[in-house]
């Protein structure tokens, strides 16, 4: 029978490409983990690992086993939670994960309510991108924040992960505050058409994609001048003077001082912010009260930015 200890070593090996780095993440020696996989080889009959001068890689039965570790393991977490909630919100763990903009905007706000009411509760938060779905699925995050474009049909994170909505996020622009434009109150994306755009990037970025999408909405291909999925390196490169942006209100809480945001219209473009779980997971007492908060965090972030529209 193979063992499960064993199993999340070779799991590590294999998203960390070598031994030596899957050690560090354990806490282990690097002769421990080169010994667990190797009586995890004996365990299995056949060779899972193989090694060469740029690190390891699985043989197609390793990346069988990892493949059902990643199973057994997010089943084995949801059995941990279970036996944890059998003391309600007075103990147990809650693990959350969150992309940058909303790390910096609701989930402070939602970890402090969660912790004034239920105090003995660990809460722990770690960042991840908003397409990136393998913290959930393999247990290791009970609740992640991704991004949909409304009205979208499947999951960011694919089949087997159930999504909540908490808010629609909309989209400005950013300018100099020395570009000819600053000076308008709101644009249009088409009188933007010719500008050069910092973008995120479009293989792993949604904000990317919905930005695509409504310009050719709009009837023009951007020139991408450059790529990043950090919000604060764009806003450099914008106050710079090489081109526009987009960005989301979640990451307006930091604005620099040399650059001006301007609203899209009435219908700008949107994206929608949703609390990912695994489907068939164990719901305890703590994911659901988290889940209330950031719905009612969210509510109000929509609520505010509204009074702020109509007092504007």
């Amino acid at each position: 029978m193979l063992d499960v200890r064993r199993m999340r070593v070779l799991r590590e090996v294999a998203q960390r490409g070598s031994f030596s780095a899957a050690a560090e993440a354990l806490a282990y020696t690097q002769s421990a983990v080169s010994q667990q996989i190797a009586a995890l080889e004996r365990e299995a009959g056949t060779k899972l690992v193989e090694r060469n001068a740029r690190g390891v890689r699985l043989t197609d039965a390793g990346r069988v086993v990892v493949g059902h570790a990643d199973v057994i393991l997010a089943r084995l977490a949801d059995a941990e939670s279970e036996l944890e909630a059998i003391a309600g919100l007075r103990g147990g763990r809650l693990r959350l994960a969150a992309f940058p903009s909303a790390g910096a905007s609701i989930m402070p706000k939602a970890i402090a309510a969660f912790r004034d009411r239920h105090p003995a509760v660990e809460l722990t938060l770690q960042p991840a991108e908003p397409t990136d779905g393998a913290l959930l699925r393999s247990g290791e995050v009970d609740i992640a924040l991704t991004i949909t474009t409304p009205g979208a049909s499947a999951c960011a994170y694919g089949p087997g992960i159930q999504e909540l909505k908490l808010l629609d996020d909309p989209m400005y622009v950013i300018l100099s505050d020395t570009h000819a434009l600053a000076h308008r109150r709101t644009l249009r994306l088409a009188d933007l058409a010719g500008e050069q755009w910092m973008l995120g990037s479009t293989g792993t970025c949604p904000d990317a994609t919905i930005f695509l999408r409504s310009c050719q909405v709009a009837g023009f291909e951007p020139r991408i001048a450059f790529e990043s999925n950090d919000y604060p390196s764009i806003q450099g490169f914008v106050a710079a003077g090489m081109g526009v942006s987009f960005i989301p209100d979640l990451a307006l809480i930091n604005v620099r001082e040399d650059l001006v945001v301007r609203s899209l219209g009435a219908r700008p473009p949107m994206r929608r912010i949703m609390a990912a779980t695994l489907t068939d997971s164990y719901c305890s007492p703590a994911r659901e009260a988290m889940l209330e908060i950031l719905v009612q965090v969210s509510n109000d972030f929509g609520t505010a930015r509204r009074e702020l529209s109509l007092a504007s």
